[in-house]
């Protein structure tokens, strides 16, 4: 997450989400100043990659690897039904 500022990349995945899903209820009432919005939406969009990246994250630890019958390695996803 090099790419991303430091505050967000500390940020755990609900606080990202927390924060974006503010963000679009400012933008979505369409209140403020042009710019303002034009920042938000950009902030928004960083935090939106965040979470997509902590998710992914979340999935590899879940994943598991397993050894077919040939003695071949592979991931299976964890089920959770």
């Amino acid at each position: 997450m090099a790419d991303l500022p430091a505050e967000i990349s500390k940020l755990g995945f609900e606080e990202a989400l927390a924060e974006l899903e503010r963000i679009v209820r400012q933008l979505e009432e369409g209140k403020g100043r042009l710019d303002e919005a034009i920042d938000a939406y950009s902030r928004g969009i960083l935090l939106k990659r965040h979470c997509e990246t902590r998710l992914a994250e979340a999935q590899a630890r879940v994943d598991r690897i397993v050894m077919a019958p040939d003695g071949s390695l592979g991931v299976q996803p964890a089920d959770f039904s």
